[in-house]
């Protein structure tokens, strides 16, 4: 078992989540910054889905009462064994009854911790992900909760020593395309899109990511039928603002989408934490 000593600003259980069931009102969710939580598997000989614990902001502090090895990735967050210092992205023994505590990433934003075995909490619907919007899954994580950890027989023998991560950009780019309701906007919308930085505001979580800057104007009034969502989906509401949804938006939405983020750019999305500023490109 591993026990939660403190579980920062949040902290939740997350997976690849369960696609396929859009049809039916349910989101994806899983690991909003799926790549990172693929390395940590793969650097403790985990399959890649396998469930591990998503960390906002860091501050996580957790008690093993077995011996294990973990991995964690993502946003480059300091921590310690027993007050021992270790390194991102390689995997790390931890002892019986050593205390892993995690201080706070200098940026980007969430950070992934696995575990040989995978964190294993009973799996609703397919998945063990936490789903924030629709409360799928199991509850964020608090002080003294307890997490299963998976059998480890039969798993991948861990031969890495360190993954390479490059930093992220001080201002990253990402790569949209436009559509499918870009016709709801002036021709200068796009323009506008991509011509300036926005920044994120502290409204931002799982769902979405609220952004600041230049507003898009619309070309036509009216309401717009409620249509399917996917991730990256940029929503923009009354306000002209747009919203970058994230793993756990809603499956529908009524406010024309004017663009939608390719998929390798969403992992970056995940990382944008409140007054970092971004920038699109077509």
């Amino acid at each position: 078992m591993i026990e939660v000593l403190r579980s920062g600003p949040l902290a939740t259980v997350q997976d690849l989540g369960r696609p396929g069931l859009a049809h039916l009102g349910v989101p994806r969710s899983g690991a909003a910054d799926a790549p990172s939580l693929r390395l940590a598997n793969r650097l403790v000989g985990n399959p890649e889905g396998a469930a591990g614990i998503e960390f906002t902001f860091g501050g996580g502090a957790l008690r093993f009462h077995r011996a294990a090895w973990m991995a964690v990735t993502g946003a480059p967050v300091p921590f310690a064994v027993d007050g021992r210092g270790q390194g991102a992205n390689a995997p790390c023994r931890v002892p019986a009854g050593a205390v892993l505590e995690m201080g706070a990433p200098p940026h980007g934003l969430r950070s992934y911790l696995a575990v040989r075995g995978g964190v294993a909490p009973d799996a609703v619907l397919g998945s063990r992900s936490t789903d924030l919007l629709s409360g799928l899954g199991p509850a964020p994580l608090t002080p003294g909760d307890r997490l299963p950890v998976g059998a480890t027989e039969g798993l991948a023998a861990i031969n890495v020593d360190v993954a390479p991560v490059p930093p992220p950009p001080d201002e990253p780019v990402l790569r949209l395309l436009p559509g499918p309701r870009d016709d709801w906007f002036t021709r200068d919308a796009l323009r506008v899109l991509t011509g300036a930085p926005y920044e994120v505001t502290a409204d931002s979580n799982r769902v979405g990511v609220r952004l600041d800057g230049a507003r898009l104007e619309r070309a036509r009034d009216g309401e717009l039928g409620s249509e399917g969502m996917v991730t990256g989906a940029l929503q923009v509401p009354p306000s002209g603002l747009p919203i970058l949804f994230l793993a756990d938006h809603p499956t529908t939405g009524g406010y024309p989408v004017i663009a939608v983020l390719t998929a390798a750019a969403i992992p970056s999305a995940a990382q944008l934490r409140p007054g970092r500023r971004v920038r699109f490109t077509l």
